[in-house]
């Protein structure tokens, strides 16, 4: 993956039912802008734009980034 900012794209997928995946706004005040629930297998690809800065995952999920890959521990 070609990193480049705020286009860096995220691999989520989800290890567990449940996952919660949040974006979050940039700019003085940091807010909730999106959020997605996964089911165990499902896969969501996230994209950090002008207006996402920060991507909160809750549960058991993998992640793959042009950083490398980290897995998230599960919510329970």
């Amino acid at each position: 993956m070609k990193s480049n900012g705020a286009n860096e794209y995220i691999v989520i997928k989800a290890l567990e039912d449940g996952v919660n995946v949040i974006g979050l706004t940039r700019g003085a005040d940091t807010r909730f802008h999106h959020s997605e629930k996964l089911d165990k297998g499902e896969v969501l690809i996230a994209q950090f734009t002008e207006h996402t800065s920060a991507i909160k995952i809750r549960g058991k999920a993998s992640l793959q980034t042009s950083h490398g890959e980290v897995e998230s521990d599960s919510k329970r």
